[in-house]
């Protein structure tokens, strides 16, 4: 990592002291302007580098998804959860629950960069630990204003397109993320969803613009929590475009995110048989419970929080 970076500092420093060598010779003047620009675009590389990080898996990415959009997934995390403290911290089939869910962020074929977006508080900075582990960036900020901290960290990291992914979604689906992704680049859409997911194997994806608007419009304390209410409040001057994928599921009301005690417990048995060090399917879910349907129903009775809820 660090032998990387210092061959992005040095490039433009080198092309900086050709340029001085052609400017004393008073020639080439068009070999002057290419190399302004190469050196600019060099130093900005650098200091989006420094700013948010490397990640070995989709950093290093040569194709980028339709119409060569940037596209960021920012991972919402904290310590605080009041049905499940701590949950991040949770083992996974010997890893960190949080582990996991950047695995899968990071295996999302049409994300270029991946962030973890925390709290600046102390009893985060566990987690800053496994992010580094992971190779990923942390962006931290505001404990309870998840909008505020979750815009503040696509702004220091960019993107056309943001992937809002949460930490309590380890069994997030990279194949259907991408579909999103690039469905919501084509229809140029302010919000993308599948909407026939079960609860915790999707994502949103937002245009930047949207974001931006959301963080500056924004007013009631619920739209502030959960990042998306504002636009999904206003349809009529957003583009929402929510639709299904194709899906076998026999399980209409699987529940696949962890919020309690009891979805852990499903999601442990779920790890415990199904990860081998790689990230697996939606649809290898979906064949394990076939044939272990009693599982269903360790979280069944759970019931979700509504988004117009507010810690």
């Amino acid at each position: 990592m660090h032998s990387t970076m210092q061959l992005h500092v040095t490039y433009p420093c080198a092309l900086f002291f050709q340029l001085y060598k052609i400017i004393l010779d008073r020639k080439q003047s068009i070999t002057i302007v290419a190399l302004l620009i190469n050196a600019t675009a060099c130093i900005l590389h650098t200091t989006m580098y420094l700013l948010c990080g490397h990640s070995t898996t989709n950093q290093d990415k040569t194709s980028m998804t339709a119409n060569n959009q940037l596209v960021t997934a920012i991972i919402q995390a904290r310590m605080q959860s009041t049905r499940l403290p701590q949950k991040s911290l949770l083992p996974l089939a010997g890893k960190p629950l949080l582990a996991h869910v950047i695995e899968r962020a990071k295996a999302i074929s049409t994300v270029n960069t991946v962030v973890l977006a925390i709290p600046d508080d102390s009893e985060n900075d566990s987690l800053v630990t496994i992010a580094q582990q992971s190779h990923v960036a942390v962006f931290r900020g505001s404990m309870h204003n998840v909008l505020e901290r979750f815009y503040m960290a696509y702004r220091r990291c960019g993107g056309s397109y943001i992937v809002r992914i949460t930490a309590d979604n380890p069994f997030t689906d990279a194949a259907y993320a991408s579909i999103v992704i690039n469905t919501a680049i084509k229809l140029n859409a302010d919000l993308c969803a599948a909407k026939n997911l079960p609860l915790g194997t999707g994502v949103e994806v937002i245009k930047a613009q949207a974001l931006e608007r959301a963080y500056t419009q924004s007013t009631q304390p619920h739209h502030f929590e959960h990042v998306t209410p504002y636009i999904k409040e206003n349809p009529d001057t957003f583009a929402i475009h929510y639709f299904d994928v194709p899906l076998y599921n026999p399980f209409s009301k699987l529940r696949l995110t962890v919020d309690t005690q009891d979805d852990y417990t499903l999601a442990k048995h779920l790890y415990d048989a199904l990860y081998t060090g790689t990230v697996f399917s939606l649809e290898d879910v979906i064949k394990y419970l076939e044939k272990n349907p009693a599982l269903v129903s360790i979280n069944a009775t759970v019931q979700q929080k509504s988004m117009t809820s507010h810690e």
